[in-house]
C-alpha cells in the first residue's frame, strides 16, 4: 500500500475561497481508491477547518461565528453565546476518522504510525482542551475549558470513550485503556433507576434517557470487556443492550426512538445512528456470547435500516441501486459501524454494498472542488454552510469501506 504523508505535512494549509455548487468530476485512481478518497478529504478538512495556532478546529466552512446557532445543546444560553472554536462533538468525528484510517493502514507499519503520531500530536492535544476537572467525576465539557463551564454530555463522552478504547485495542498502549476507563466513570454517574435503568442525555438536563447515550453505552462496554476481560463491563453492556431494547425500540419495524422522558412521552424520531448502534450491540453481544437471538437482532435491525435509510436511486447511467438518504452525515458514518459489526458475523455483503456505490456516487455528485462535501450524496442540492462533523464522517466512511474494498464489495 502506498504511502499518504499528505495530511501530516499540510495540516495548517491555507483554505481557498471557492463560491457556488461546483462539483469535482474525477474519480481516484489507487490501489485503493477508498483509502485515497478519506485521506484526501481528511486533507481538505485540515486544510479549511483548522484554527492557526492551535490544535481546534471551526465548527463551519466558511466560518459564521455570529451567524451560526448550535441546535443540538441543552442549553438555551450556551446556544446563543457566539464561540471561535467547535463544540466538542463535531471536533469529536477527528477522533474517529483518525482511528479509522489508522485501522485501514494497520498493515502498513509506516503509514499506520503516521496516523497515530497525527492523532497523539494534534488530535488529542485539542481534544484535551475540552477536559473539565472543575466538576466530578472528570468528564469532557462541550466547549474548552477556557471558556464559561459548558454541559456536559454522557452521549459525547461515550463516543470518545468507544474511540480510546478501539486506539487501545490495536496499539495496546496504556494510556488510551486509562483515558477510556476514566470516561466509564463519568458514563456511570449518570445511571440510575427512573425508568428502570438507562443512562441520561445531559448531566445537566436530567430529562430524559437517550438512545444515543444507551446504544453506544453498551457498545462501549462491551469493547471494554474486549480490552480488560472485566466481567463487569460485558455486564452493564449487556444490561443496556436489554434496557434499550425493551424502551425504545419500535417492535413494528425493529428500528429505534430517540428518547425516553422521565415522565414517560417517547421522542419517536428515528435517527440512524440510534439504530446503528443497537445493531453493533447486538452483533458484539452474539460474538461475545454465541447466542443466535442476539443475531437475530442485529439483522432485522440491518434490514429495517436498509429499507427506512436507503431509497431505490436511478443514476443517469447504470442499474437502479440503494442510495443512503439524505440526512445527518455522521449519523449514517455510525450506523456503518453497526453494518461493519454485523457483515464481521453474517458475511453478507448487500449493506457494505449499499454504502459503497452510495459513498462512489458521493464522490463525483457532492463533493466540491474545494474537496468538502455537500449532505445530499445524489448532487441534487447543495449546503451553503459545511459542518465540520459531515467532512469527518465522510473520513470515516471512506478509511472503514477501505477496509472491505478488497473483498469485491
Amino acid at each position: 500500500m502506498k504511502n499518504y504523508p499528505k495530511t501530516l505535512l499540510c495540516l495548517l494549509a491555507c483554505a481557498l475561497a471557492v463560491t457556488g455548487c461546483k462539483t469535482q468530476k474525477e474519480p481516484a485512481v489507487a490501489d485503493n481508491a477508498m483509502l485515497v478518497r478519506s485521506t484526501q478529504t481528511l486533507d481538505s478538512l485540515y486544510a479549511h477547518y483548522s484554527a492557526p495556532g492551535t490544535c481546534l478546529l471551526r465548527e463551519n466552512y466558511p466560518s459564521d461565528v455570529e451567524g451560526y446557532t448550535a441546535t443540538y445543546l441543552a442549553s438555551e444560553e450556551q446556544k446563543n453565546r457566539p464561540n471561535l472554536y467547535s463544540y466538542l462533538w463535531p471536533y469529536s468525528g477527528t477522533f474517529s476518522a483518525v482511528n479509522a484510517l489508522m485501522e485501514a493502514t494497520k498493515d502498513n507499519k509506516k503509514d499506520f504510525g503516521n496516523y497515530q503520531k497525527l492523532l497523539d500530536e494534534k488530535v488529542l492535544p485539542g481534544l484535551a482542551e475540552y477536559f473539565d476537572t472543575r466538576r466530578m467525576p472528570e468528564a469532557y465539557a462541550s466547549y474548552i475549558k477556557d471558556a464559561p463551564l459548558s454541559d456536559r454530555f454522557y452521549d459525547d463522552n461515550v463516543w470518545l470513550g468507544i474511540d480510546f478504547t478501539d486506539v487501545y485495542l490495536m496499539t495496546s498502549q496504556e494510556n488510551y485503556l486509562q483515558s477510556a476507563k476514566l470516561i466509564w466513570k463519568f458514563i456511570e454517574s449518570g445511571m440510575d433507576d427512573c425508568l428502570g435503568g438507562g443512562i441520561y442525555w445531559c448531566e445537566q438536563k436530567k430529562e430524559s434517557k437517550n438512545t444515543c447515550s444507551n446504544a453506544p453505552g453498551s457498545v462501549f462496554a462491551l469493547k471494554l470487556f474486549k480490552a480488560t476481560q472485566d466481567s463487569s463491563y460485558f455486564e452493564k453492556g449487556k444490561s443496556l443492550y436489554e434496557w434499550t431494547k425493551a424502551t425504545l425500540q419500535d417492535t413494528t419495524d425493529c428500528l429505534y426512538f430517540d428518547n425516553m422522558r422521565l415522565d414517560g412521552e417517547i421522542g419517536r424520531a428515528k435517527f440512524a445512528y440510534n439504530s446503528g448502534q443497537m445493531m453493533q450491540s447486538a452483533a458484539l453481544l452474539y460474538q461475545l456470547t454465541g447466542n443466535g437471538q442476539y443475531l437475530k437482532d442485529a439483522q432485522a435491525i440491518a434490514a429495517a435500516c436498509h429499507n427506512y435509510f436507503f431509497m431505490e436511486f436511478p443514476p443517469g447511467q447504470g442499474e437502479p441501486f440503494r442510495m443512503l438518504k439524505k440526512g445527518d452525515v455522521w449519523f449514517t458514518a455510525v450506523m456503518l459501524r453497526g453494518f461493519i459489526e454485523l457483515y464481521q458475523v453474517d458475511g453478507n455483503k448487500v449493506y457494505l454494498d449499499s454504502f459503497a456505490r452510495s459513498l462512489d456516487y458521493a464522490w463525483t455528485h457532492a463533493r466540491e472542488d474545494n474537496g468538502l462535501f455537500n449532505t445530499d450524496f445524489t448532487g441534487k442540492s447543495c449546503d451553503n454552510r459545511k459542518w465540520l462533523l459531515t467532512q469527518a464522517a465522510m473520513v470515516e466512511m471512506y478509511a472503514r469501506l477501505a477496509v472491505f474494498a478488497n473483498q469485491s464489495l
